[in-house]
């Protein structure tokens, strides 16, 4: 279509889900409307493994969860626009008709990041492009959560590109952070982290590719596990980079509470998804390393404090400090380590995830459709003629010797396959090298921060593109990581000392710093990031618990958003 009507026809498609999307919640029947009664706080405070033994025993009815969660994601939705697409009526439909109400997860409602596809509905990515193409059937995931017993009943927003730690586009507009409106909830599954730490959903899930689920988890207060690949069902979706396996993306749960998320991912995992998704590993729930792990009295834990390009801000180091301190109060033993280079993970994982010259990201736009600041910025310099390019990188390299900055900038250009097999033989050599550097440490797991900095304020990705080591870097690795919120941003505390110097930051770093405000981020979640090996989930979760026992022993976990 000609640029002009192409633009026409991209404003018709926003205005048109826009108007569907309020028009549906405008319909929905008055229970949704009405306020939070007592009889719904009793169903909002219990686990959800508490849910659905009272469906078992017909103690609760779906219908009534339903309808529960249902008012609160429609009241969250209101203030932070988290919401997508709007199931509810045919939720209803569902709960009564289809799901097996004899499975693991019986009438829990779960809410699913917009690139999920469900029978019935469009799965628009936050491209206008994509809308008006409803499925004809549900992805394999959705059909194993019916059979397990859960009730879609909401999608979430995102970024259209899903390279952004923010979650806007112009088919659902710009999703706010919970506890401060005028920050991002993360991304690119921000809606979906939004929505939880509101109080909307117990259960969601996301993707990630480089730290798409973490990142939300720690800007916004929740719990997410980043799956190792086959771990986790990943048909049956849509995405802003099909084919890209340079560092491929893995769908993963998230959740309010630490309890949801290990039962949730044991109940998935128990439904055999392999039977159901070729990309799943036939590998069962293994009860015995949940079992090693919460038996083991002492452990060795290795502390990765900076990853060498972005110092964490104090917040996210006085997190890290917290939870080192309440591990160390119970004896075991912990190192500060110092592993093979991150830097070089960063490195290689870029050069992977948009070897194709950010092409692919690119072909969904229509003509003045919006893209993210981050997102953008990596696509302008990638089309930056190669003369202007080179005397770029000389500039950084050789004037004002960021040697950080113009080793990202060096080989920022497409790649053919020959350079492309190339930059996959680096990745593997790194992934050997930190195989046998964990061998040698013989640790246990790790604690690193989540991000650089709390979550980032709206456009702020334009200059904080590039800060995303701590999570990218086990992407690359394909390592199993949880992510955990220990506290809040405290503008007394965590202020920047009177010697930061600003100037003195390489590129990468200068654009993480530049919206660091302790002042400002008061009251922001801080997380930290659990890691364990590749497939190593039940390991990984188990820890969590043993890290949350333990802060609880020392003063107490993480304090949630209250549901009003």
């Amino acid at each position: 279509m000609l640029p002009p009507f192409d633009y026409f026809e991209h404003r018709r498609a926003c205005q048109r889900k826009q108007l569907e999307r309020s028009t549906r919640i405008a319909n929905l029947p008055p229970s949704y409307h009405s306020p939070i009664s007592s009889q719904d706080h009793e169903i909002l405070d219990k686990p959800i493994e508490t849910i659905v033994q009272d469906v078992h025993k017909q103690v609760l009815k779906p219908i009534d969860i339903l309808r529960t969660y249902g008012k609160v994601a429609i009241q969250a939705h209101e203030k932070i626009n988290c919401l997508t697409e709007v199931m509810l009526p045919e939720a209803e439909s569902w709960a009564e008709n289809e799901v097996n109400l004899k499975g693991p997860l019986a009438g829990i409602p779960i809410s699913l990041k917009d690139s999920i596809a469900v029978r019935g509905f469009d799965v628009s990515v936050g491209y206008s492009r994509n809308t008006g193409k409803p499925y004809a059937e549900d992805g394999s995931l959705v059909k194993i959560l019916k059979a397990a017993g859960a009730v879609p009943y909401v999608k979430t927003n995102l970024p259209t590109t899903l390279l952004s730690f923010e979650s806007s586009n112009d088919v659902w507009g710009r999703c706010l952070n919970p506890h401060n409106p005028k920050y991002s909830p993360g991304g690119s599954t921000g809606g979906e982290s939004a929505l939880l730490a509101y109080g909307g959903g117990r259960i969601g899930i996301g993707s990630d590719v480089a730290g798409s689920v973490r990142v939300p988890a720690h800007f916004s207060g929740i719990y997410s596990l980043r799956c190792s690949t086959g771990r986790w069902p990943k048909m049956g979706m849509n995405t802003s980079m099909p084919g890209q396996e340079g560092i491929p993306s893995v769908f993963s749960p998230m959740a309010r509470t630490l309890e949801d998320l290990v039962y949730f991912s044991r109940s998935l995992i128990g439904m055999k998804p392999w039977l159901w998704d070729h990309t799943v590993h036939p590998i069962e729930w293994r009860k015995d390393e949940e079992r090693r792990v919460k038996e083991t009295k002492k452990f060795k834990i290795g502390i990765m404090r900076t990853d060498g390009v972005v110092d964490p801000s104090p917040a996210c180091a006085r997190a890290l400090e917290r939870t080192v301190s309440a591990l160390s109060s119970q004896g075991h033993t912990l190192v500060d380590i110092s592993p093979p280079s991150p830097y070089t993970a960063l490195l290689i994982g870029s050069q992977l995830l948009n070897s194709d010259g950010c092409k692919m990201f690119l072909s969904f736009f229509r003509t003045g459709e919006t893209n993210d600041p981050g997102a953008r910025q990596m696509s302008l310099y990638m089309k930056m003629p190669r003369p202007f390019k080179y005397l770029y990188y000389f500039w950084v390299k050789y004037v004002t010797r960021d040697s950080v900055w113009a080793g990202l900038l060096e080989n920022w250009n497409e790649k053919s396959a020959y350079e492309q097999w190339k930059w996959v033989s680096k990745r593997e050599a790194y992934k050997a090298c930190w195989h046998e550097w964990w061998k040698g440490e013989e640790l246990d797991f790790m604690l690193t921060p989540v991000n650089a900095t709390p979550a980032v304020p709206h456009c702020g990705m334009k200059e904080a593109v590039s800060s995303c080591g701590y999570t990218f870097l086990f992407n690359l690795l394909d390592y199993t990581c949880g992510v955990m919120p220990i506290t809040h941003v405290n503008k007394v505390l965590d202020k920047l000392p009177a010697t930061f110097q600003f100037n003195k930051l390489n590129g990468v770093a200068q654009g993480a710093y530049r919206h660091y405000d302790a002042e400002k981020m008061h009251g922001l979640p801080v997380a930290i990031q659990v890691v364990g090996q590749r497939l190593q989930e039940e390991k990984v979760l188990a820890i969590m618990e043993r890290i949350e026992e333990a802060l609880v022993e020392t003063g107490g976990k993480y304090d949630l958003l209250k549901i009003e």
